[in-house]
């Protein structure tokens, strides 16, 4: 793991801030063009094609949390400014977490840098974070970056901690782009894409004008993220985290006990995620969602010509700084995708 570990330590510390990666798919682009593998860049897309390109079809999602400047000294939450909330509807898992992350952000280090670029402008640091009932999304307060003008991108300031078996940083999303780019580096001669816009519910838009460019059709595609639970413990449940569904609805029943099997096959421990929340479920008052894909917003708006599965990587502490996942999870969705993805000439 030391080559995947250099990388994600590298892109945890490049800023991503939702719907402004620009600069973040110029780092991505470096890394990848090392590798005998064709690089196009679209609006809102980065795609990597081997050698096989309708073998398999991954995705992962490029943007992360953090802030933007709205107004004079005026920061909010970037995923739920106005421009993007047309695509939310309240039954995202990011929406259900705002409250209980309201107040995780005293303290942290910010940066600010220029949108396109990607240039540093300076840090910050968060005195204060609330909920406006009004604009509906978090507000903060900062302290030395009252000079930023309105649109500047500011994220938080990130490292990647390593210890005992577990890493932490803001996970979601950069962790699963790192797999993805080991995945390349060992040789997947597939289609890799790298969206824009997940956390404001916009990266499917993406993806699926690339599959309608390409007039491609396929039950083979798995879109890569993380799953929260609440606790470290929880982690030791699984390696690796499965669906069958989303709220939007079924994902590629084929592909998906493709994947359980393989699961099985190599010994990966394995926990379906719709199960676990309708069984939660059942003891809430307060149903949990069951949250809304990049994959389910494809099978939906492509009436099914776009299909497959989701894998994902358990963590917690959802959506900071020290969102934690285990090493040896990691490890196993390396794995099982070098596994199901083998060329056919292998």
């Amino acid at each position: 793991m030391t080559d995947f570990l250099h990388l994600l330590r590298a892109l945890v510390r490049e800023p991503s801030v939702v719907g402004m990666e620009d600069a973040f798919f110029r780092v991505l682009r470096r890394e990848l063009e090392e590798f005998p593998v064709r690089v196009t860049r679209y609006h809102g897309l980065l795609v990597a094609q081997g050698s096989e390109p309708e073998s398999m079809y991954l995705s992962a999602h490029v943007d992360r949390h953090g802030l933007m400047c709205t107004g004079p000294n005026e920061f909010q939450y970037a995923a739920f400014i106005a421009g993007n909330r047309g695509e939310l509807n309240g039954d995202s898992i990011s929406e259900q977490f705002m409250e209980t992350i309201a107040g995780r952000f005293h303290g942290q280090r910010v940066q600010a840098h220029t949108p396109y670029a990607g240039s540093y402008l300076g840090q910050g640091k968060i005195i204060q974070s609330y909920i406006c009932p009004r604009r509906k999304n978090l507000i903060f307060e900062l302290d030395g970056l009252d000079f930023l003008q309105p649109g500047t991108p500011v994220a938080f300031l990130d490292r990647l901690k390593e210890a005992d078996g577990y890493i932490s940083a803001q996970l979601d999303n950069v962790v699963s782009v790192a797999i993805m780019i080991e995945l390349i580096r060992l040789g997947f001669q597939g289609t890799a894409l790298f969206t824009a816009g997940e956390e404001a519910g916009r990266s499917w838009r993406f993806a699926a004008e690339w599959f309608q460019r390409h007039n491609v059709k396929t039950d083979r595609l798995i879109v890569l993220d993380t799953s929260p639970f609440p606790t470290l413990d929880d982690l030791d449940a699984q390696d690796v985290v499965l669906r069958h569904r989303d709220s939007n609805g079924e994902f590629d029943a084929k592909l998906t006990d493709e994947l359980q099997q393989k699961c099985e096959q190599l010994g990966v421990t394995y926990r379906y995620k719709d199960v676990y929340i309708e069984q939660l479920n059942r003891t809430r008052e307060k149903p949990m969602s069951l949250g809304r894909t990049e994959l389910g917003r494809l099978i939906q708006a492509s009436a099914g010509e776009i299909g497959g599965t989701t894998l994902q990587l358990p963590t917690s502490s959802y959506h900071t700084q020290l969102e934690t996942g285990k090493l040896s999870s990691v490890h196993a969705m390396i794995g099982l995708l070098s596994s199901l993805s083998k060329p056919k000439t292998a």
